[in-house]
């Protein structure tokens, strides 16, 4: 059995071949993933009952879920103002995500460094821009190269620490990590998947290709969380770096007796 690894990854032009427009699958891969998840929210928001039941239920669940447990967890009450963009990320990314376990597609749109890169572009440009404006461009740069605390000798050090850390190492690492564990998983699940179809074509082998089969099914469950987790690390590590540019860095986690607005916001939460 050969199997070369440039067919898990790259497709040749469907649409607009020889332009920079060019349509290939994972392009088509990444609108479904965008529809679904557009598709999602529309469907459960569109009767507005004040007693949510089934999709409506579903969806505002699923809001919630991110507006109190990572954007107010993480932020702070200044964090509800986000929930919408970490909404959004949360939820494209776990449709993308999905679309690996699904009969057919068997492909994580994000196993694509462009799509990553994107999204960490996109959240690089949103951190900066809030540190920004917040607190303005040279309290801002200040605040991050020289945090406050430190004994000034070990800012020769801890600068070009900090400079390179925010400014360079934040959105490749970002990237970087939804990519390799989504095409690990992805190379994963292919290779059982191959031995599964190999093994069963002969009766010496089939009693491997029922093990590979069952494997493989196990491998698919054990994704499925994986596909969730890193969704949620992704729109956790950007909520916490929105964080640092609202509140400064190095300085204290809010809790609830300096933000007792906090449980408010969760208690509507609850409430809904």
């Amino acid at each position: 059995m050969e199997l070369d690894p440039f067919e898990l990854f790259l497709w040749e032009p469907i649409f607009l071949a020889g332009t920079p427009l060019a349509i290939n699958r994972v392009v088509l891969l990444m609108f479904v993933a965008s529809a679904a998840c557009i598709l999602f929210f529309l469907v459960g928001s569109r009767r507005g009952a004040l007693v949510p039941k089934g999709m409506q239920n579903l969806v505002e669940s699923a809001y919630l879920f991110v507006r109190n447990n990572i954007a107010i967890d993480v932020i702070g009450p200044e964090g509800v103002k986000y929930a919408g963009y970490l909404t959004a990320v949360f939820y494209f990314i776990f449709f993308a995500n999905l679309l690996e376990i699904v009969p057919g597609i068997n492909f994580p749109v994000t196993s694509r460094m462009a799509i990553p890169a994107v999204l960490a572009l996109l959240t690089y440009v949103m951190f900066i821009s809030v540190g920004i404006v917040k607190q303005g461009p040279i309290k801002y740069i200040k605040g991050v190269l020289f945090p406050p605390g430190v004994p000034w000798p070990v800012y020769i050090l801890l600068t070009p620490i900090e400079l390179f850390s925010t400014f360079v190492f934040r959105p490749l690492t970002l990237a970087i990590r939804l990519l390799a564990n989504m095409m690990a998983g992805h190379v994963l699940l292919t290779i059982f998947f191959l031995f599964t179809a190999d093994f069963v074509r002969f009766d010496i082998t089939l009693p491997l290709g029922i093990l590979t089969a069952i494997v493989s099914s196990v491998l698919i469950l054990f994704e499925m969380i994986v596909i969730t987790i890193q969704a949620y690390i992704f729109t956790t590590l950007t909520a916490f770096y929105i964080s640092e540019s609202l509140h400064g860095h190095g300085e204290e986690e809010h809790d609830e007796e300096a933000h007792p607005e906090t449980r408010e916001y969760e208690t509507e939460g609850v409430a809904a």
